[in-house]
């Protein structure tokens, strides 16, 4: 006998209905005022403004920064999140919490935190001033600003993976006479891969957007250490608001592209993982 699949929430056009207004109210509906607003430019307005010498730079350091960003937190995160679920140790419940405390403590309290504390007169910046290294009022502050920030991101994503997955394959690999490395490489690594691209792109997208813990410690210097969001801020206080609109969408379709790009590097990568399993 065939059993009538059954939901305990309310039938497929009621819930469709309600997955479309939503995402149309919280989603599409800020996006399309975003478009509006920038149609009162003309193309070469628009041009100008998105490719302004300064604009351009603050491109380059919101890119290199959230990018070498989000790379170290792929590492790093990854450690963690190896920590947190193979090993059982005193405190493992407070350091799992803290992973979370990015999300709840307000950007601007993070950024001057980090500002007093990288700053050349702060606890560690005073440590690396005599020898040359200036860590704040630079790119990489804006860099630690940006692994603060989205290193839940990547933890997060990572975590479920590992939990899911049986250390029965890394002793079988073991017996079979394969190495630490072996085992990372071969067995473990191609389990993680997917999960790294997402949480990697999240945190990277997140850092492209990221202003609260950033201006505290850039230094925001034109052409040096000054970020997008800075500049789209700077925009709006001018009262320009069809030029930071521009500069907005440039990089709404910037990581809307990211995104897109790791999400189908995902579903081919987990394809060809299959196929190698039949």
């Amino acid at each position: 006998m065939q059993i009538k699949n059954s939901s305990i929430i309310p039938g497929f056009n009621i819930s469709m209905g309600i997955t479309i207004f939503y995402i149309s109210f919280i989603i599409l509906l800020p996006l399309i005022s975003i478009i509006i607003v920038a149609a009162d430019m003309t193309w070469m307005q628009f041009v100008h403004a998105v490719f302004d010498r300064r604009i351009i730079s603050g491109y380059i350091v919101s890119i290199v920064c959230s990018l070498t960003a989000a790379i170290i937190n792929c590492l790093f995160g990854t450690v963690l999140a190896w920590v947190l679920v193979r090993y059982d140790f005193p405190g493992k419940a407070i350091i799992d919490g803290l992973i979370e405390l990015p999300f709840a403590v307000p950007t601007a309290v993070a950024g001057i935190s980090l500002a007093s504390l990288y700053a050349p007169a702060g606890l560690i910046g005073s440590i690396t001033a005599p020898w040359g290294i200036k860590l704040a009022y630079c790119q990489i502050g804006i860099t630690i600003a940006l692994v603060f920030v989205t290193i839940p991101f990547v933890v997060r994503t990572i975590q479920p993976i590992l939990q899911n997955l049986d250390p029965s394959f890394e002793e079988a690999a073991f017996t079979l006479g394969a190495g630490r490395f072996t085992i990372l490489r071969k067995v473990v690594l191609p389990e993680l891969l997917p999960a790294l691209l997402l949480g990697g792109g999240l945190a990277f997208a997140r850092a492209l957007g990221e202003y609260g813990s950033v201006i505290f410690i850039a230094g925001n210097m034109p052409y040096k250490s000054e970020i997008v969001p800075l500049l789209i801020m700077v925009k709006l206080q001018q009262f320009d608001y069809p030029q930071a609109t521009a500069i907005a969408i440039v990089m709404l379709i910037f990581s809307f592209v990211i995104m897109l790009a790791i999400n189908s590097l995902q579903i081919h990568y987990q394809a060809i993982i299959s196929g190698g399993r039949k």
